[in-house]
């Protein structure tokens, strides 16, 4: 990935450029409101640098390029060392440069790299005195910063006390993960005041708030450390320790470092092996549970460090890797009300397009009108959006600063779009009243859909064709269509026909998992559903259970247990239907649990798994599936390897983690593989997979 520069024609193109860049920075460090996103600044900041370097003479005093913050704050307290900002490189080819440069200016192969997160928060310096914590400095200018010691006992990670009286600096970075960034917009809004537009601004504007009414929480991650005037030892030797030695000290100190996250520093000889830690990293991005918009190589050694030096704004032996970015600031044109399969009417947002993360973005996900009103979104803000892999866009908050008067409400609707119903605004996301007969076609599609009851032939076309002639009011009734109802159809010939009552009749022998998937109940999907049918394995005992029994399977709290309640009452006459209609009540394999007073007074097997499974060849095992299949695996989807599974006893997972028993890796399996290896976790090919669950695999596999 490149970072191409803003192209400035003139000298006065290049002023305009360097006060733009000035106002953004003094808003980005001093709030982290900036008027510009990471990616523009980056671009505006590459453009001003490279007309400087064709015209030296015009260069004004109030220039961003080579300054620590880009000159954009001052501090009042003096920092015992520089604390300086990293140089940027944006491609593999860009940071074989820098490494070349870097091992010519030491006269030596460097031969210790340690690669880690860079994280998007703040750089605080952490003074400890003879091992307590008295002091909290922002960056400021690098030379001195603000103290921001009033923060002390709001960040977790850096503990009062540290393991050992050390008289020591620790440096690092104060951010929002994503759980505290949602729960502090929550407590901000109760509160009355605006929502922050991302985690750095929320983590800028906490850090300097002394008189609020409310705290929230906030998170250090270390990065370097050095000794403070009289430390004595161990912490006087610090300058003279590798740096992934003096991380491993302070994380012994009891400070937080990146060390226990999936991205954890790590270090390696080759240029060879940061590049490919670099990949590793990036592909990770999109499952952090906190920001970072790039990633951080360091010469290991001391004497490296050393001998390569320092700048004025930032060490020679250290680069930041810029990733693209996934975080745009852009304009809200509007608001549409789309109404699922089940009735749900959600708000999506239009926007003014923009790249990001290498993909045009158009639209947003709004979640529901109260998540609008609470973010006071008005249409043609500008609006902070965030995108990470293939997670859908979402905005941020509005970036308040540049509204003009000119923004308007949101329109909420007053019907239903899609039929003109009332609508049930009783919880937060909204229903039309007619619930899924207000999608009907979406519904049955959804319920004939490969995943769900796999009928095959039966398109949405088809299911419009079958709603208009009043064949079909549900999917139940999909079971009790005749074939001279069906030839009577436009396009319906006697084969089309003769296979389409086929594949309707063996969808009566789907287990109860796929049965339960069909009818879509609210916070249940494919993983859900097959849970919820392996611990009760009876349709009748999933119906029978109440919001207590219901949070016994994995993944399932209070909240979602009530509302699974109340959605299977709507659901009854439906489900009675598929009863008559001679549909698979139960699940293969599974046992229920035992009644009330019966072996261990009801109580759920580990992660709600039913009993009785102990011989099963997966219990008590979480499998994640990655790259192609190939062999008696082939064919089989990720759905339906997920079942096998389940069915095999185990648990099925879309991500590689501590608690990960298994990876069946196929061809190019890629980041998770690498994960699984680092991790220590065991690795079996599609063959070994299916030798170890033989006799669960379907009879044509």
């Amino acid at each position: 990935m490149t970072n191409s520069a803003v192209v400035l024609a003139d000298t006065a193109a290049y002023a305009a450029a360097v006060e733009q860049a000035s106002q953004a920075a003094a808003a980005y460090y001093a709030t982290g409101e900036s008027t510009l996103d990471d990616d523009a600044y980056d671009r505006l900041a590459r453009g001003i640098a490279a007309y400087e370097q064709e015209h030296p003479q015009e260069v004004l005093p109030a220039s961003p390029t080579g300054k620590v913050a880009g000159g954009a704050v001052v501090g009042d307290v003096p920092h015992t060392v520089p604390m300086l900002s990293l140089d940027n490189v944006f491609s593999a080819e860009q940071f074989a440069t820098w490494t070349a440069s870097l091992e010519r200016r030491i006269g030596r192969p460097v031969t210790a790299w340690s690669v880690e997160p860079k994280l998007d928060g703040l750089a605080i310096a952490a003074r400890y005195r003879e091992g307590r914590l008295e002091q909290l400095i922002t960056r400021g200018d690098g030379t001195a910063g603000e103290d921001v010691s009033h923060a002390i006992g709001t960040v977790v990670g850096l503990p009062g006390q540290l393991a050992e009286p050390a008289t020591i600096e620790i440096r690092g970075e104060v951010l929002m993960t994503t759980e505290q960034f949602e729960q502090a917009n929550t407590v901000r809004t109760a509160h009355g005041g605006a929502p922050f537009a991302n985690a750095r601004n929320g983590a800028a504007g906490t850090l300097r708030a002394k008189d609020r009414a409310y705290t929230v929480e906030m998170t250090f991650f270390a990065y370097g450390a050095l000794p403070l005037p009289d430390s004595g030892e161990p912490t006087a030797t610090l300058a003279e320790l590798p740096h992934s030695e003096t991380l491993a000290y302070v994380a012994g100190l009891g400070v937080h470092t990146a060390g226990d996250t999936e991205v954890a520093p790590r270090t390696v000889t080759t240029v060879e092996e940061v590049q490919a830690r670099i990949e590793e990293v990036a592909a990770l991005r999109a499952s952090l549970p906190f920001g970072i918009d790039g990633i951080v190589i360091k010469a290991d050694l001391a004497a490296d460090q050393r001998d390569a030096g320092v700048g004025t704004r930032a060490p020679r032996w250290a680069i930041a890797y810029k990733l693209p970015a996934v975080e745009k600031v852009t304009r809200l044109l509007g608001v549409e009300w789309n109404v699922g399969r089940t009735g749900i009417i959600a708000p999506r947002a239009v926007l003014e397009p923009v790249e990001i993360d290498g993909s045009t973005v158009g639209y947003a996900t709004l979640h529901n009108p109260a998540d609008i009103t609470r973010r006071d979104l008005r249409i043609g803000d500008h609006v902070m959006v965030y995108k990470a892999g293939d997670i859908i866009p979402r905005i941020e908050a509005p970036v308040a600063q540049l509204r003009t008067g000119d923004e308007k409400p949101v329109v909420f609707p007053e019907v239903c779009p899609q039929c003109g119903s009332d609508i049930d605004t009783n919880e937060q996301r909204w229903r039309c009243v007619r619930g899924r007969d207000c999608r009907l076609v979406a519904s049955i599609s959804y319920a004939a859909g490969r995943d769900q009851l796999d009928i095959e032939g039966l398109g949405t076309t088809r299911v419009v064709q079958l709603v208009d002639a009043g064949l079909v009011a549900d999917f139940a009734d999909l079971f009790t269509l005749e074939r001279e109802q069906l030839l009577a159809l436009d396009r319906m010939g006697a084969t089309s026909t003769d296979n389409l009552l086929a594949a309707i009749d063996a969808a009566r022998a789907q287990p109860l998992s796929r049965v339960f998937c069909a009818l879509g109940v609210r916070g249940t999907g494919r993983s859900m559903s097959r849970r919820i049918a392996r611990y009760f394995a009876e349709m009748d005992r999933i119906r029978a259970a109440g919001v207590d029994e219901l949070q016994r399977v994995d993944g399932i709290g209070k909240e979602k247990a009530a509302a699974v309640v109340a959605e299977l009452v709507e659901l009854a006459p439906l489900i009675e239907k598929l009863v008559a209609a001679g549909l698979t009540m139960t699940e293969p394999g599974a046992t229920p649990p035992p009644e009330p007073g019966e072996d261990g007074e009801g109580a759920a097997a580990p992660d709600g798994e039913s009993t009785g499974e102990g011989g099963l060849p997966l219990t008590g095992m979480t499998v994640v599936v990655t790259g192609a299949m190939t062999g008696t695996l082939e064919k089989l989807s990720r759905n339906q390897m997920n079942e096998l599974i389940e069915r095999a006893g185990g648990k099925s997972s879309s991500s590689v983690s501590k608690r990960t028993t298994l990876l069946v890796a196929g061809e190019k399996a890629g980041s998770k593989r690498t994960k699984a290896e680092d991790l220590g976790v065991r690795i079996a090919g599609p063959e070994e997979f299916a030798e170890l669950i033989g006799e669960f695999l379907p009879v044509d596999a």
